[in-house]
Formats: C-alpha cells, structure tokens, sequence
C-alpha cells in the first residue's frame, strides 16, 4: 500500500492548489480525481464560461462597431466554434494543471476515491481496480455539481443544467434561465448578447439576491435594457417537455403563466459532492448537506479535513484555494491565520460585470453602524465614456465614526478586476480618508472607487 503525508480528494481549484502548497511544504502528496485535472471550476465553470462571455462580448463590440466610428457589415458568429473556443481554453488550463503536478512531484491518481477508516483511501479506476492508499492526512476536497429541482428535472436535452448549457449542439432561438444568482446571470447574459431570447425567473424580489439592492435594481433595469424578460417574485411550478418545445408554468403574484422556450435552464444552485465517499464510514459529521469543520478544517475525525464547496464557506473556487493553504500549512505546522470569510469579494462576469465585497448598506444599519455611503456612477467617468461603457457605478460604505470600510460594490465594466482594492484595503484596515488620499491614476475605470469615497465624505469633484 502507498503511504503519503497527504492525500486530496478531488483536483478543482482547492484540491490542485492544496496539494501544490502541501508538496512546497515538503509533504510527499497525492490528488485524486475521478474525471479531469483541475476540477469543476476549471472544466466546466469558471475558465470556460468566460471564455464564452469573451466571444459575446467581442460580437457585442462587432454589432455595435458603428459607435466606434468603424464600419462592420453584417456581423454573424459560428456558435459552434464559440463552443469550441470555450472547450480548448478549459482543455488548455486543465493540462497546465497536469504540467504543475509533474513540476512539483505530487502523484495523481485518476479513479473513484472513497475514505476509508485508518487514514485510507480506496480508489476504483476506469477498468474497475479498486487500489488502497494511506495518508497521515487526507483532505476532502470533492466539490458540487448543478442542483436539480423535483419539479425541474434535467433531461440533459429541453431542460439542462450548466454543463450541457456550455456545449450545446446549436444556439436556442429562446431559453428560460431558472435562477439569478452568478450562473443564471451569466449564462442568461450570454446567450442574450448572442442573439438568444432570454427569460430570467428569480423566485426572491431582486435578481443578484445576493448583491446590494442598488445593484440588483440598476442590473435588472440594465438587463430589460437589453432585452432581458426579468420576472422576479416567480417560480417555475412545472415544465411540460412533450412538444417541440418546453412549456414552462411561472407562478407569479398575478397568478401563473405559461412561457414556452426551446431549452429551460437550470441555475438554482449546488449539490455538494458529499455522496458516496465514505463519511458515513468514517463517522465524519455533516450539517445541511456540508461538511462539519473547525477554523483549519479539521473535521471531527483525526486525520481528515475538508476544504471547499463541502464546507460551510462561500462556494467560491478562490475560497477553496484559500481554505487549502491554510489547512496544509496548519498540518505543516506552521503559524496561520484563520480565513476572514467578511473579506472574500464575490463576482458575476455578465455584461455588466458586479463585484461586492463586506457589508451592504442594509446589512450596516442592521448591524447598527452609523454610515457614510458614497456612490459614483461610470456615467460621470471619463475612462468609461471613452470606452463606450457608461452603464453601472461604484459604491462605498464606510463606518462615519472610526472611518472603517465597511462594504463596497460595483456593477459595470471591468469591476470583477477592480474589486481587489477594495479588499487589499479592507485587509489593511484602510480608512475612508486613506483612500480618498490615494493618488488614482486618470483616466481609469478605477479613479471611481476614490470619487465614491470622495461623494462619502462631501468632497466629490466630477459630480
């Protein structure tokens, strides 16, 4: 039997980077994964939904040419190839992956891992020989997959999941995406900037729930805009499957309506990957479908931890890798820090991008701070004017008696790249006055943090 200081189980972004970390710390490692390197995040999510929001983006500058001054006749895409581009990016990434893992001497395992007790796992592999392994620590790092509904089961053909949804065959002429969060979001802007109709049903009041309300109410007035039927405060009730087309039944506050559409999308969320690995063997606790873990994520069981979407933390794939170094420098013994989960910034790459890190305005007052709030609008930017990119703002919330920055939040171009300031400054314990005072370079789509800051604070110059 192989024996290993560690062993991860799943390769996404917190598995590989977990076990790169733990082989610089002089652990002989090894990752186990059932389907391809880089997990997830890498194949099927992160990497090449981006690069399908790339190509639209860039047929969106070709339909839109003319308010460049140039001159573009009758721009047209291959939806086929959009796929494809997608598909070789996620193919290209996953084996940069592989090249890491031979460059820092961690074995790789391909097979089905399930834990065993005694620090052990067992791995079937594609010819079904089932191999044991042994660690000193074993970390489950196995993530989630698409969440389906009882009354919106997936066919894989009229209704789907966001796998299928990046590799379809042909474009829709029309798609209902069932939830707004950054998957419905991102793929109803997709397909909306590729020339799809596009309905998106939000069962909560605001799409991007999640976000800080402004935001939601300037992104759902961005998305109408742009040809977008937002329908909040609706659920899909039913779908009906039998025809050419999927008959989907909305309940909405004035009663229930019937859309058809050729697919259906599911975006309700995540199903952790927690099944059929062995837990209950083991006798590892779990809680609403999560992983039960300390601050260095630890489970209640000696030798095994569990870091990422398993875990009760934001099913970020940055999370995960942060949750990961952590875990294995602990075991290294080394001395760390425990994950600050008010400062992990989010982020939703549709046309318009939205970033948020901290506190909301609401979530401040209900926390019971006195607040200074300062907002910016790109409108007013000369960056953003010249690069045709008006729409969205910044906005910035600060404490009004020590200065502290509270939350801030962005929708419009670029804003998933800005973001980092924001949380770099909250780290530091940054003031309002400190960034105010910060030189921002002109013209740039960030000059709008320091005059939100500056509106914060009574001191705005260009609004």
């Amino acid at each position: 039997m192989s024996k290993y200081d560690v062993i991860v189980l799943g390769s996404g972004p917190g598995g590989y980077v977990t076990a790169i970390r733990a082989s610089q710390l002089g652990l002989k490692t090894a990752v186990i994964e059932k389907e391809s390197l880089g997990g997830v995040c890498l194949n099927w999510g992160c990497i090449p939904t981006k690069a399908l929001l790339k190509s639209a983006q860039v047929f969106q500058y070709l339909n839109h040419a003319e308010d460049y001054g140039l001159k573009v006749d009758n721009p047209d895409k291959d939806f086929t190839k959009v796929v494809k581009r997608s598909r070789d990016i996620a193919e290209g990434m996953s084996k940069g992956v592989q090249f890491l893992m031979k460059k820092n001497k961690i074995d790789v395992i391909m097979g089905y891992g399930t834990l065993k007790k005694g620090k052990k796992v067992s791995v079937k592999d594609d010819k079904d020989k089932t191999t044991e392994y042994e660690a000193d620590h074993i970390i489950i790092a196995t993530g989630a997959h698409s969440r389906e509904l009882p009354n919106l089961p997936q066919d894989g053909k009229k209704v789907i999941g966001y796998r299928k949804a990046m590799t379809l065959d042909k474009q829709p002429e029309s798609m209902i995406v069932v939830g707004s969060g950054a998957i419905g979001s991102e793929f109803a802007s997709f397909y909306n900037d590729m020339g799809t109709k596009v309905t998106l049903v939000e069962y909560l009041p605001n799409i991007v729930p999640l976000e800080d309300e402004e935001v939601s109410k300037q992104f759902e007035k961005i998305y109408k805009k742009k040809g977008i039927k937002v329908m909040t405060n609706s659920s899909v009730e039913s779908v009906d499957t039998s025809g050419k087309k999927v008959k989907a039944t909305v309940k909405t506050k004035k009663g229930e309506e019937t859309i058809e559409a050729d697919i259906v999308l599911s975006a309700v969320g995540i199903k952790t990957h927690i099944e059929n690995i062995g837990l209950e063997e083991v006798g590892i606790k779990t809680d609403k479908d999560k992983i039960t873990v300390n601050d260095f994520y630890q489970t209640n069981v000696p030798g095994y931890y569990a870091i990422g979407d398993v875990t009760p933390g934001p099913a970020l794939a940055h999370v995960a890798s942060a949750e990961g170094i952590i875990c294995v420098e602990k075991i290294a013994g080394q001395k760390v820090e425990a994950l600050d989960y008010s400062n992990i910034p989010g982020c939703t790459y549709s046309n318009p991008e939205i970033a948020s890190v901290g506190m909301t305005e609401k979530q401040a007052k209900e926390a019971g701070y006195e607040i200074k709030v300062g907002k910016f609008p790109f409108s007013a930017s000369g960056k953003a004017s010249a690069s045709g990119a008006k729409d969205g703002f910044v906005k910035v919330i600060f404490d009004a008696k020590y200065g502290e920055w509270l939350g801030c939040h962005m929708i419009g171009a670029g804003v998933t790249d800005m973001i980092a300031e924001a949380v770099l400054g909250r780290k530091l314990e940054t003031t309002g006055h400190e960034v105010l005072k910060t030189v921002h370079p002109h013209p740039t789509m960030s000059e709008a943090v320091m005059e939100a800051t500056a509106a914060a604070y009574d001191e705005v110059i260009h609004l």
